[in-house]
């Protein structure tokens, strides 16, 4: 457990946002760059690690959300990206799109606002992004079979993922010219940059 007493130390307190006049003025992300950083172990530290994580079962990919907002807050970040990995092949879509079930079902939010869940892990994998933690994971061996994946949307990537993974050759077919399908052409720039 992160804190014993996080939850009563520290308030809810979430990400800045940058300036309308500034926003309207380009279709960057909303929020201000860097500015998570400074606020996410005390965030991280609100987390009860209640007996049972009720946030397990409001998130749809069943993220190990305890375990890593204890790293979070231990700043970690490694392990933090790991444990974010292990369930969530792609923590960099989802921190940013996802609508946060697991917030809502917070056990924290019975009588306080609940854990910043979503901000926690847009911190874990942008740390792992900017120290390198993110890398492929080459197979110990080849199967020699070849798998067809149709779209290159979030769920045919991470279908190839866990399948090259696996050991199998994948190969990828999208119909579009690029290659992301709802996450390139159907989010706006200002709710995931396409960078």
């Amino acid at each position: 457990m992160a804190d014993p007493k996080g939850f009563l130390n520290h308030g809810r307190e979430v990400a800045r946002t940058r300036p309308v006049d500034e926003r309207v003025k380009d279709w960057n992300e909303v929020y201000v760059p860097g500015a998570l950083l400074p606020i996410i172990g005390k965030q991280a530290s609100r987390c009860m690690d209640c007996g049972i994580p009720f946030c397990h079962n409001g998130c749809p990919l069943g993220n190990l959300i305890p375990e890593w907002n204890d790293y979070a807050y231990r700043q970690d970040w490694a392990a933090a990206s790991e444990r974010l990995h292990a369930t969530n092949n792609f923590p960099e879509f989802t921190g940013r799109l996802c609508p946060a079930p697991c917030e809502s079902a917070c056990v924290l939010g019975i009588n306080q606002q609940p854990v910043t869940i979503k901000n926690v892990e847009v911190s874990i994998i942008d740390q792992a992004w900017e120290t390198g933690e993110v890398a492929p994971r080459i197979p110990e061996r080849l199967s020699g079979k070849t798998v067809a994946v149709i779209g290159s949307g979030p769920a045919g990537l991470a279908a190839a993922q866990q399948l090259t993974r696996a050991g199998h050759t994948v190969a990828v077919y999208e119909r579009a010219d690029r290659v992301g399908g709802l996450l390139r052409y159907g989010i706006p720039e200002f709710k995931m940059e396409k960078r």
